[in-house]
């Protein structure tokens, strides 16, 4: 398979102080990533190196077959899709009109420009695939929590991307809209099958049934990473969290619990 992602040996430095440290990774085509680890273990710095936001101090950072210093990160953004529940739109857009935004990377319409009817069409499947079809006319203030973050994922897919990173989508959202949220990025795996994505979360319940591989994070530097089976167990996830855990998994969804100490 194709390699989507690829860093080798990434170190982050802010103000003296060590954020990430000697992190490799490689994500390939189809591929689902967690990244997990607690508060401040890195994550959303190790994301945002992925989506070409920040640059490592140290080591390389290949996405989409372009290293991060030696190409225009503007550009590489546009096939990057990037989900930040912090979107900071303001204006009451409708649903479809912040979806058609991920074709110009804008918070809001640009003036004067107008979508194909191909790009019409494109956003109007990504509103149904994220089961938005019945909102698409609604108002940005009149969604639920849950309902904006469909609508940024279907957002962040209309300029057709390889690569798609979500940064804790579950985050503000109810125990329905959770569901409805996971439901939607299963279905999206299946309606694009060579997409990647990497999706930020400390909660294991938030990941997706479809998680192919799991990285985690403990003080910036990588404790495990693999096949999600292989990585996502008691032992490891409790050493990335630095508590006794009991996982299991059931129809490909993780729970967990405090381990009972005998």
């Amino acid at each position: 398979m194709t390699d989507v992602l690829r860093a080798e040996d990434v170190h982050v430095v802010r103000d003296g102080r060590p954020i990430l440290q000697e992190v490799s990774l490689t994500v390939r085509a189809g591929e689902h990533w967690a990244l997990l680890g607690a508060n401040g273990a890195g994550k959303s710095t190790l994301l945002s190196l992925l989506g070409a936001r920040v640059h490592p101090s140290r080591g390389s950072v290949e996405v989409l077959g372009r290293r991060l210093g030696l190409v225009d990160v503007r550009e590489l953004r546009s096939y990057v899709g990037h989900v930040d529940p912090r979107h900071p739109l303001a204006e009451p857009l409708r649903v479809r009109d912040v979806v058609l935004t991920g074709l110009t990377n804008s918070v809001v319409p640009l003036p004067r420009w107008r979508p194909t009817a191909e790009q019409e069409e494109r956003a109007e499947r990504l509103i149904a695939t994220l089961g938005l079809a019945e909102r698409r006319e609604s108002r940005w203030p009149t969604l639920s929590q849950g309902q904006r973050g469909r609508t940024l994922i279907a957002r962040a897919l209309m300029p057709e991307p390889r690569l798609l990173l979500l940064d804790e989508p579950a985050t503000g959202l109810d125990l329905p809209g959770r569901e409805q949220l996971i439901a939607a990025l299963d279905e999206l795996r299946l309606a694009h099958p060579t997409l990647a994505t990497v999706l930020v979360t400390h909660h294991l319940e938030e990941l997706p049934p479809g998680t192919t591989h799991a990285l985690l994070l403990r003080d910036g530097r990588v404790l495990a990473q693999g096949p999600a089976a292989g990585v996502l167990t008691g032992d490891q996830v409790g050493k990335c969290f630095d508590l006794p855990l009991s996982l299991t998994r059931h129809d490909g969804r993780w729970s967990v619990r405090i381990a009972r100490r005998t």
